[in-house]
């Protein structure tokens, strides 16, 4: 069982392609998606695995070995005590007419983002604040009473060729600040982005969001060239798709107790003692990679953990 867990904030640097492994209409590589929102989101066996390859470097096999699980094949095999759930959309990018792009978020999913928390001993009280007070209609957008002049022109909002009836509220300013403060890491890298959310956060309806999520990722074109000939394959043109650079994801980390290889017995390692030291190396990891085209700059996400004592 695991009784520790902490959240997991996930920060995109750089597109993210987080392969669905079949293609979808006109795109031949489509990203992981909820079956139920359609929502973009990170399968949580492709997160552990990349986190697993930054243990080993940091811990070394044997530790990993004993913690996420031995190799495929090991002669003693035993469950691991480290889980990692899907990562779930929290925020997605949108350009906007005015400063540039905005965040996009929605009932649900920052309620699923609360519920996330509260597994992890956190009580998102701005998140619950902005949920007692409704949400939009697919014709409005709140924004945060911070951004409201820096957005706003006639008291309209417009996100990509869509215009919304813009309405500021208090309680997006708090959940923005909330949203700011700890899904963005405290360095000055993130300086400037973390004091963009707080102004440039924007609650739309939940349809809305499936739309922008949708229609609003980045997908790149490739050409297959011939080595032979210097020249494009007949037919080597494929398009593959990846999460824009901005987007913002959660899921969490859990941790139980060791367990020990079949047959063997002996008291392991606590999973507060486990978890504690996931923590550390995530912090200290800080950036890492997940997903595919990782040597053409893809995948670079900024990780930030909450939770604990």
């Amino acid at each position: 069982m695991f009784t520790e867990k902490r959240l997991l904030f996930y920060y995109a640097i750089t597109p993210v392609h987080m392969g669905a492994g079949q293609a979808l209409d006109v795109i031949d590589n489509p990203i992981q998606r909820e079956p139920h929102t359609g929502w973009p989101y990170f399968a949580g066996s492709g997160v552990k695995g990349a986190l697993r390859d930054v243990a080993e470097e940091m811990w070394g096999k044997s530790q990993v070995q004993r913690w996420f699980g031995p190799d495929a094949g090991a002669e003693e095999l035993h469950a691991g005590a480290i889980s990692f759930t899907d990562a779930q959309l929290v925020l997605f990018p949108a350009r906007a007419l005015r400063e540039g792009f905005v965040w996009l978020t929605s009932p649900i999913a920052l309620q699923r983002l609360a519920r996330m928390a509260a597994a992890a001993g956190i009580r998102a009280q701005a998140l619950d604040a902005l949920a007692e007070a409704g949400g939009p209609t697919d014709d409005e957008a709140w924004i945060a009473q911070a951004g409201e002049k820096e957005l706003v022109e006639g008291g309209r909002l417009v996100v990509e060729a869509y215009d919304f009836a813009a309405r500021a509220k208090p309680e997006v300013d708090e959940a923005a600040k909330w949203l700011a403060e700890q899904a963005l890491q405290a360095s000055d890298a993130h300086a400037f982005f973390r004091k963009k959310l707080a102004r440039h956060l924007v609650v739309v309806s939940d349809g809305q969001l499936s739309f922008f999520a949708k229609h609003g990722t980045f997908v790149e074109p490739h050409v297959r060239i011939d080595d032979a000939t210097g020249t494009a394959d007949d037919g080597g043109l494929f398009f593959t798709e990846n999460l824009p650079p901005e987007a913002v994801m959660a899921g969490l980390v859990m941790a139980s107790c060791e367990r020990a290889p079949k047959g063997k017995g002996g008291e392991g390692a606590k999973a507060e003692d486990i978890v504690g030291e996931v923590e550390a190396l995530l912090k200290g990891a800080g950036t890492v990679q997940l997903g595919g085209d990782a040597t053409t700059g893809r995948g670079l996400v900024a990780l930030s953990v909450l939770g604990g004592a």
